[in-house]
């Protein structure tokens, strides 16, 4: 009365029902329904055409300051290069996600100067 293991292991393969996919919908009524996987890539604009937003801010950050770039239009990974030059420039940490920058710490002035010569527009 032995259990076949190699049969178990095949059978927990095809049991495994998880999808790496980001979208929210789960389940569908519609037969036609077809979740568009294809996202519309969006063209980095130019450093002139930018406008970008400097500010500051400490709320839900357990009181540590934070400086925020925001109004970044472009590809995630130009984002991600703009925000680790930002980083070097300020000799600090941050991340870059969700269509902003975060730099650790008040760098206002110092993201707004290094912005300025490298031709971004600041509101």
């Amino acid at each position: 009365m032995g259990i076949d293991l190699s049969l178990r292991a095949e059978n927990d393969k095809t049991m495994s029902k998880k999808k790496n996919s980001t979208s929210p919908f789960v389940y569908s009524t519609d037969p036609g329904f077809r979740v568009d996987e294809d996202k519309e890539m969006v063209d980095t604009l130019a450093p002139d055409l930018q406008v970008l937003r400097i500010s500051l801010e400490t709320k839900h950050r357990a009181g540590k300051t934070v400086t925020l770039i925001t109004g970044f239009v472009g590809t995630t990974e130009d984002m991600e290069t703009l925000g680790k030059k930002l980083k070097n420039h300020c000799g600090t940490g941050g991340s870059a996600k969700d269509g902003e920058i975060i730099l650790q710490g008040d760098h206002r002035e110092k993201v707004r100067s290094w912005l300025l010569k490298n031709q971004y527009k600041i509101k």
